[in-house]
């Protein structure tokens, strides 16, 4: 089965973008000077170092003019509409979210018609929603829909909700307070907050904030001194009472939780480690002091629930595939834990949420989700059982017996299911149906690959059921590896384009992620990163070895951390793709802990700053210092970063792309596509996604060579 059909693949590339006699794509001249500087005794130059400058009038009309090359290229690919048109209808599903009670006796969950650019918060007095009504709606909070709900969190007592907002993608976050006896707005309006929720006690609530950054540099500057506060309802912002802060430790962050009982505040530091610090204070005490339960981040301690006085808590110590532990802070040396979920012995422990009187225990076996049930005693009882690979979540609360999780795959949309806790049994609640889209012509394989040390990945393929491996698939190879983050199957419908195209989709689970716990995650850190490339490039190798493919059908693609990856690897093997999409990318690693909050990575990067040896790794691998110059053929590539992005700042991708464009790697395009009013990915409008998947994809498809037909040609074939 092909729905692809070859294209006069020459021809059409050099009819497109802003092209000289030549053919070749003229591309705008970067602001540059003659920056050179040392790192233990190696010179660096940095000659595109005034694009970091990203409010400046030069930055901008580069910016500019960069747009106007990307938007002439990709207008003159002839399907691009017919392919936004696709993404549209493929996006056009009800979306629902999962229900849960909130402590006024009222039913929440979220919601999207498949085309709203924000989903929408709906409250009613039963689970299904009989007598659903809008509570919150994002979408009236900006004309574009570029102000995304990003959290909601209820007072202990049910009476009022706090909702957090990102404008325009940035990771800066408002709080505003909504009663919800009434759906009344109040006065309260928190600002510059970074990293938080809004955890309640009493008339009030803590969240965690930077102090206001210098005008004009408030998506560039570092971020440093993140402080927890005590808001009071009906105060200004400005009587907010610090309730904790470092003051000898500004690159850490700080996170507040309040037990369900309100008896413990639970403060949670980061930053500069794998894990995290923990600290508690009894709040039933005027003037209590801290108590230290863990003070390195180099451990995992994440408070999951507490009450009675006591705490649940998801750690790594004397655990590196994590567990669960019960402490008492009166008592808080490890001696006085006592296990409730151990860590298993052939799968990772993931997480854990209470219901009723039970604990539901997530794992992950081979980068899918599993779910056990537990007693509060830490006795196992029975498993939920999934239909096949993929990622589920969990609506449940301690001392309510309403349980419902969402389950998820490749293609298969988000369905919700009701769970018994007493029988076991999972029945069907809520389903999404696609048009012109039927799962179950797809399949989904999972496969384990050499790498170059002789580690085995493991990596899902899926694929029509009618694709053979005969050597000429178009292959879309996605991956991560970092941070500890795990790539479980999950659910995209703009993904359905790609695969009812005929196309491939492979996801590869690369050392540096938690698939298999911390040993894993270590594997692709620091001065073990090159495993994460090598493991990439032998996915790619290995689906060409199989017959799924060949190099000039292979697109690979990333975001963030994964940016960084498709950029390292086109330098290492510029012939093994012909199309490349790094997004979002870490391409300067040099000098990324020196923006926002660029710092936080050292833990997974190391930065220039730690050693001679450290300095000489990141420079030899960095995707901005290792271009070819040559002649070399290059991938197509099209970069993408956004004006908000202040996670990974645009400057990654402006001086990447910069340098791209000014050295010699043959006349493959190599774009980049800078989005307005966005950020690093969250909560991005529907609009702005379908924009973004159809440019992608029209730039995927039109160099490789194929012009996509669409859903029909199935239809012709059968």
């Amino acid at each position: 089965m092909k729905h692809i059909t070859p294209t006069v693949a020459l021809m059409s590339l050099l009819s497109l973008g802003a092209c000289n006699k030549t053919g070749k794509i003229e591309y705008p001249t970067a602001p540059a000077d003659s920056t050179v500087y040392e790192v233990f005794g190696m010179k660096v130059a940095d000659t595109y170092r005034p694009l970091e400058n990203d409010t400046a009038a030069a930055t901008a009309a580069w910016v500019e003019a960069e747009n106007r090359v990307t938007s002439d290229y990709l207008s003159k690919i002839p399907f691009r509409n017919a392919l936004r048109d696709r993404l549209t209808e493929l996006n056009r599903y009800q979306k629902n979210g999962l229900p849960w009670k909130g402590k006024d006796g009222h039913f929440y969950f979220f919601r999207n018609d498949g085309l709203s650019n924000q989903s929408v918060l709906y409250r009613a007095s039963d689970a299904e929603g009989t007598d659903a009504e809008v509570f919150i709606d994002p979408n009236k909070l900006s004309e574009d829909g570029t102000v995304a709900l990003t959290g909601v969190f209820e007072s202990h007592d049910g009476r009022y909700m706090a909702y957090t907002i990102s404008r325009s993608g940035s990771d800066w976050t408002e709080i505003f307070v909504v009663e919800t006896a009434t759906g009344r707005l109040l006065d309260d309006h928190i600002e510059w907050a970074k990293f938080t929720g809004a955890a309640w006690q009493g008339d009030g609530f803590y969240y965690s904030a930077y102090d206001r950054p210098e005008a004009g540099k408030e998506y560039s500057s570092a971020n440093e001194y993140h402080k927890v506060y005590y808001h009071k309802l009906g105060t200004p912002q400005s009587a907010d009472k610090i309730a904790y802060e470092n003051r000898n430790e500004p690159l850490h962050f700080h996170t507040a939780e309040v037990a369900d009982d309100e008896s413990l505040l639970m403060i949670m530091g980061g930053g500069q480690g794998h894990g995290n610090s923990l600290y508690v204070k009894d709040l039933r005490k005027a003037g209590a002091p801290w108590t230290t339960i863990e003070e390195s981040q180099d451990l995992t301690m994440e408070p999951v629930k507490a009450f009675d006085g006591k705490m649940y808590v998801y750690t790594s110590v004397d655990a590196p595939r994590y567990r669960l532990v019960e402490i008492d802070p009166k008592r808080p040396g490890r001696t006085h834990w006592r296990e409730v979920v151990a860590q298993p012995d052939s799968a990772v422990f993931t997480g854990a949420d209470f219901a009723d009187d039970k604990i539901i225990a997530r794992f992950d076996k081979d980068a899918s989700n599993r779910a056990w049930i537990y007693g509060l005693d830490g006795k196992r009882e029975r498993e939920i059982e999934f239909p096949t690979y993929g990622t589920a979540g969990f609506s449940a609360e301690r001392g309510n017996d309403d349980v419902f999780y969402s389950f998820s795959s490749f293609t298969y949309p988000s369905a919700i299911y009701r769970y018994n806790l007493a029988t076991g049994e999972s029945t069907p609640f809520k389903s999404s149906a696609i048009k012109n889209f039927n799962s179950a012509d797809y399949v989904t394989e999972q496969v384990f690959y050499p790498s170059a040390d002789g580690t085995k990945i493991p990596m899902f393929v899926t694929r029509h059921k009618d694709v053979e491996p005969d050597g000429t698939n178009p292959v879309y190879l996605y991956g991560y590896g970092g941070f500890n983050v795990p790539l479980n199957p999950t659910f995209s419908p703009n993904r359905l384009l790609w695969l009812e195209n005929g196309g491939i989709y492979a996801q590869a689970n690369l050392r540096g992620g938690s698939e298999y716990g911390e040993e894993w995650h270590e594997a692709g850190t620091k001065m073990n990163k090159l495993n994460v490339f090598n493991d990439f490039i032998a996915a790619a190798e290995y689906l060409v070895e199989q017959g799924w493919t060949k190099p000039e059908l292979l697109t690979i693609e990333g975001g963030s951390n994964g940016g960084l990856l498709v950029g390292a690897c086109v330098n290492m093997r510029p012939d093994l793709f012909r199309v490349a999409i790094p997004r979002v990318g870490v391409m300067d690693m040099m000098r990324y802990h020196l923006f926002t909050i660029g710092w936080n990575w050292a833990h997974d990067y190391g930065t220039a700053d730690d050693s001679p040896e450290m300095a000489k790794y990141l420079l030899e691998y960095s995707p901005l210092h290792n271009i070819s110059n040559d002649g070399t053929p290059y991938p197509a590539i099209m970069v993408t970063t956004a004006d908000h992005d202040d996670r990974v700042v645009p400057a990654h991708s402006f001086k990447y792309a910069a340098a791209l464009q000014a050295s010699d790697t043959g006349d493959r395009p190599k774009l980049i596509r800078i989005d307005s009013k966005a950020g690093h990915g969250a909560g991005k409008p529907v609009s702005k996604v379908i924009d973004e998947y159809a440019d992608i994809y029209s730039f995927i498809f039109h160099n490789l060579g194929l012009t996509p037909d669409g859903p029909k040609a199935e239809k012709e074939t059968e």
